[in-house]
């Protein structure tokens, strides 16, 4: 009969959940991250470089310990199966061979598009699984393992993270979810630059620049130096990052955001069956 309402159901994709361990082990890393890379701005002048220089390789490894309680948390109660654990893999992988391809001449790193997208599509809790794993990959893959790497690992699993927080993950298609993830790379591409400037920033005291940490200064004179630095040092090389970024993601999004969310309903994880009115 014409006129009659028939539900069709309509498979949805959820992006993987967090649980509250999840959350807290997330609050944790991210209270630790905080403390690592801000801590110029937060002792008082009196403390040393060399203090922080001497516990260095114990931030290493709390760091590398925390984030893989995170992996593990996010895997274990998000209830990821083997389909969802491979996707990782995948992503992983393509995401650390996709590193070296500009060898980080001028800044042009492709692989932060692909961070970006998967975070979109799969949610902050894999995002930052995702991120974390696939610089600890790349790392091994280009020999890049010191003491930055922790940190590599944590601002990369905030910039993936940031993606799958970004609002009308299920309303948001088209031209303008794409400008709304082109947008939020820009930004996270220069804010990544700036985490890992922290990072190794306050050991360049011993040259004796005037864009050095300087330990006895207060905390805006530290503050005017480390801008002077980034605007110095790195400004040029978080533009190339943040632009190549923009530009794939608006050239080649739609395409890879289809990709992704058809192998997220094909895996079946964290999908939920809805119903939608048709008309006869």
């Amino acid at each position: 009969m014409r006129g009659a309402v028939r539900q069709r159901p309509v498979r949805r994709v959820r992006a993987v959940r967090l649980g509250p361990r999840s959350v807290a082990a997330l609050v944790l890393v991210g209270a630790v991250g905080v403390a690592a890379v801000g801590w110029p701005f937060l002792a008082p002048p009196t403390s040393q470089v060399a203090a922080h220089a001497q516990d260095a390789p114990w931030l290493f490894a709390g760091l590398l310990v925390l984030l893989v309680a995170v992996a593990a948390a996010t895997i274990s109660e998000s209830g990821l199966g083997p389909k969802a654990v491979s996707m990782l893999g995948v992503l992983a992988a393509t995401g650390a061979a996709l590193r070296p391809i500009g060898a980080g001449t001028a800044g042009i790193e492709p692989m932060f598009f692909l961070m970006v997208l998967s975070g979109r599509v799969l949610g902050p809790g894999f995002g930052f699984v995702l991120g974390s794993v696939t610089m600890f990959a790349s790392a091994l893959l280009t020999g890049g393992v010191g003491p930055w790497m922790p940190f590599q690992m944590l601002a990369m699993g905030w910039f993936t993270m940031g993606a799958g927080l970004l609002p009308g993950a299920h309303r948001l298609r088209g031209r303008t979810e794409l400008a709304l993830l082109a947008g939020y790379g820009f930004l996270a591409a220069f804010a990544y630059g700036t985490v890992m400037n922290m990072a190794g920033w306050p050991f360049l005291g011993a040259l004796s620049s005037n864009i050095a940490f300087d330990p006895e200064a207060a905390v805006s004179a530290n503050l005017a130096r480390f801008l002077a630095y980034c605007l110095a040092t790195s400004a040029g090389w978080d533009l190339g990052r943040a632009v190549v970024t923009v530009v794939l993601t608006l050239t080649l999004g739609r395409p890879v955001l289809r990709a992704l969310r058809r192998a997220t309903r094909r895996a079946a994880f964290e999908a939920t069956v809805a119903f939608e009115g048709r008309e006869d």
